[in-house]
């Protein structure tokens, strides 16, 4: 089964997380946090920080490690690493995605995430 690494950051503002929504493929309409692929050579903090400025155009801190996620899709196997991040610049933009939102720890299951986002949740809500 073909693998994919990517990573994600779940930045956090005050008492409340930023979630993206899907705007195209398979998936379309699912929410997640924003991320993508590594590229060759580069460690994961900085492909989360390119990654965050090419889909959101902001600029992040990436805080802490929060996990990896393993899992299998139907057409591929997703390794996930998982950061705690916070912005460094105002303003976000929507440059891939259709929608998002900032979720407070009681509306977090208000979305309908992602599968492998589930599990990020899930250590999320130990914190």
């Amino acid at each position: 089964m073909k693998e994919i690494e990517v990573v994600a950051a779940i930045i956090r503002k005050g008492d409340c997380i930023f979630a993206t929504q899907r705007g195209y493929g398979e998936w379309k309409d699912w929410w997640e946090f924003p991320g993508g692929k590594m590229e060759a050579g580069e460690t994961r903090e900085d492909a989360l920080r390119r990654e965050i400025r090419e889909e959101l155009s902001a600029e992040i801190s990436v805080d802490d490690f929060l996990c990896t996620v393993e899992y299998d899709y139907p057409k591929f196997r997703l390794r996930m690493h998982c950061f705690l991040c916070s912005l460094l610049s105002d303003g976000l933009s929507l440059n891939e995605h259709e929608a998002a939102k900032w979720l407070q720890k009681d509306e977090m299951d208000s979305v309908k995430w992602l599968p492998a986002d589930l599990k990020v949740l899930e250590e999320l809500k130990k914190l």
